[in-house]
């Protein structure tokens, strides 16, 4: 069996992080361990939330897994919180990092055009540090602006898309995603580049009219497990996308009408199939 280590925060309620990871990709038939950055009592859109840091607890835990002779077949990025953070994550890249795994960065920091509360744009030009690190990294384009310095769009062309991945890939990415591209009017998708290749892939799909908190933690999460399973990055970035629009519809259809998250646990019947369907 595949093993990814995940490193992010946990929040105890709200379908995010790595209340997401964990249960996604265990589902996917790769195991899933943990470096958990802090704990929250709920994500925080929920006001009044608890929060407890665990920065001093990650360089221990890969202190403990070295002398365990533990390793990865990926090694997986979320939010991150703090400098410092970011720089025990390269830390964890030079540990854990052989030929055979690949490092996935998901730099989550922002959303619509602006970053997160907590940070700022030179925090966002310190993610792009742990970015050039990665094999692949999965940005949305908020994030991609951020860490680049170029303006954000609300409506970009496929030129300007193309641009950011290059500029992503010159970082030192060797694959770059982007997600939240929009080609035409009512679709939604992802576009990615092989530095290596230098060829880009694009898929989307109907867009769904829903904007929910975590999607982005599916969307990573379901890609790197698929990526572990044996996918190519294009057809995992298929089964991630169409995981995440599945769990939206589901959600939207749902009378009790769930703000703080998707319903993605009733989605993992769909997820098991899309990936079964895959790997045939």
């Amino acid at each position: 069996m595949k093993r990814i280590v995940t490193i992010q925060d946990i929040s105890c309620l709200g379908k995010c992080s790595l209340t997401v990871a964990l249960p996604v990709i265990s589902a996917m038939g790769v195991e899933a361990a943990i470096v958990p950055t802090a704990v929250l009592s709920t994500h925080t859109m929920f006001k009044n939330f608890t929060f407890h840091d665990l920065t001093n607890e990650i360089a221990p835990i890969a202190a403990h897994w070295q002398q365990e002779n533990i390793t990865f077949d990926a090694i997986y990025t979320g939010y991150l919180g703090s400098f410092e953070q970011i720089h025990l994550m390269q830390r964890y890249f030079e540990q854990f990092k052989t030929a055979s795994n690949f490092t996935f960065v998901d730099p989550a920091m922002g959303d619509n055009g602006k970053l997160y509360p907590a940070f700022d744009e030179v925090f966002a030009h310190e993610m792009a540090k742990l970015v050039a690190m990665a094999d692949i990294c999965v940005p949305n384009l908020t994030e991609a602006c951020m860490m680049l310095d170029l303006p954000y769009r609300e409506v970009c062309d496929e030129t300007y898309y193309k641009e950011i991945l290059h500029r992503l890939c010159d970082l030192g990415a060797k694959k770059a995603v982007l997600t939240g591209v929009s080609l035409e009017p009512g679709r939604l998708g992802v576009m990615s580049l092989d530095s290596a290749t230098d060829k880009f892939f694009h898929y989307d799909t109907e867009r769904v009219p829903a904007v929910y908190h975590g999607t982005g933690d599916i969307f990573a999460s379901t890609c790197v497990g698929a990526l572990a399973r044996g996918l190519s990055l294009d057809d995992a970035l298929k089964v991630a996308h169409d995981y995440t629009a599945q769990c939206i519809r589901l959600t939207l259809d749902d009378p009790a009408k769930p703000w703080y998250g998707v319903n993605f646990e009733q989605c993992i019947p769909y997820l098991l199939e899309r990936l079964s369907q895959s790997l045939a």
